[in-house]
């Protein structure tokens, strides 16, 4: 096997891991995750992109590879007052969703209703308030954070997805080299354990996390996935795609993970010439993908255990760091139209400020009030 095949699935995966393991760390304290709920999402989630990898690039013989959904950990992340189980409820119902919109083309048909802009302003509100505390934080604590923020500025000018790894490992290096930054944690390696967590049903979780969770994970991760598979000359399995990544984010759900889904900027990696030469060759990186996320689950104590010793302030620095090319790009969509602008201003406003009524996140109320200016506008347009 070509050694090309190694070289890019192992970049593809330590960036993929490196760049987002402290959002979903983030996501885990705000739902009140103990250490050993956490510890199994972390283990849960990487089998299961694993897993899906493994089998769709076989199955499919093209270079297919998953992502946990950033955008999904970074709702989870901004939600309030939820607990882990009811959490894990939304997640099990925004997997059961994903699998059920590539078995029912009705359901696909409505989600392709959606307004892009829209939803691309829902997600750009779910974001902006992890970006806005960057700068924050630089002031708080400028000898640890902006040498993080300067190796992260320096590396995207030639590497733009190896950014936040590099800023992520300068953050770990100055954490212990720093006089009472932190500790270096005793390490020893423990094989991880699956700890299965009873979802508990509340309305508004399911409402106001799982829903917005199922509508970003589609419309920020799956879709450009199915995109990126095009431009490199493939034609996506569209639906057992979604049916098996819906499945398997159903299934890990139990154990505390959020949602898995196509990746895109990771998967950019694993899909060009240098990769390998014979496109019908490709699909053999997958495989590779998958065995090195295997690794990375089984080392995930060890790697848990030492960013977790890490300042609060610097993960929180990272994180958002990891969420501004996300967040442009999500601001970029919702707002190149004209005609959908306010709409999608009114939507990430509503997001961004965070508001919960009846028990629901913002997320939700910011796409009822996109959607509605959206309507009225179109009715407005509309020739009498």
């Amino acid at each position: 096997m070509r050694i090309s095949l190694f070289s890019a699935a192992l970049v593809a995966a330590l960036v993929g891991y490196g760049s987002t393991i402290a959002l979903l760390l983030a996501a885990a304290q705000a739902v009140g995750a103990t250490p050993e709920q956490t510890g199994s999402w972390i283990f849960a989630i990487c089998l299961a992109k694993a897993a899906g990898s493994a089998f769709l690039s076989l199955r499919a013989r093209m270079p297919i590879v998953l992502a946990w959904s950033t955008p999904g950990a970074a709702l989870v992340a901004a939600s309030q007052g939820l607990s882990m189980a009811e959490a894990v409820a939304a997640f099990l119902f925004a997997g059961l969703l994903i699998a059920l919109t590539g078995a029912l083309r009705p359901l696909g048909r409505m989600i392709a209703a959606l307004p892009d802009a829209v939803a691309a302003a829902m997600l750009a509100g779910v974001l902006l308030p992890f970006c806005l505390k960057v700068p924050g934080h630089a002031a708080a604590l400028p000898a640890l954070i902006l040498p993080v923020v300067a190796v992260f500025l320096a590396v995207r000018l030639f590497s733009p997805a190896q950014a936040v790894l590099a800023a992520l490992a300068t953050g770990l290096i100055l954490s212990f080299a720093l006089p009472g930054a932190a500790a270096l944690p005793d390490l020893s390696f423990t094989l991880p354990r699956l700890t299965f967590i009873a979802p508990d049903f509340d309305i508004g979780a399911l409402i106001g996390l799982g829903l917005p969770l199922y509508l970003v994970t589609m419309a920020s991760q799956n879709l450009p996935g199915f995109a990126v598979l095009r431009a490199a000359g493939y034609t996506p399995p569209v639906r057992p795609a979604l049916v098996v990544t819906g499945g398997l984010s159903a299934l890990t759900a139990l154990a505390g993970a959020h949602t898995i889904s196509m990746a895109a900027i990771t998967a950019a990696i694993c899909l060009g010439e240098d990769v390998h030469p014979d496109r019908a060759q490709r699909w053999k990186v997958g495989l590779v993908y998958a065995a090195i996320w295997v690794v990375l689950g089984l080392f995930g104590p060890v790697i848990l255990t030492l960013i977790g010793a890490m300042p609060a302030a610097l993960v929180a620095t990272i994180a958002g760091l990891a969420l501004i090319a996300p967040f442009l790009g999500a601001a970029s969509a919702a707002f190149a139209a004209v005609e959908t602008r306010f709409a999608a201003g009114t939507t990430l406003i509503v997001t961004a400020s965070g508001v919960a009524v009846f028990g629901i996140g913002a997320a939700f109320w910011g796409l009822i009030a996109g959607l509605l200016v959206h309507a009225l506008d179109k009715a407005r347009r509309r020739p009498v």
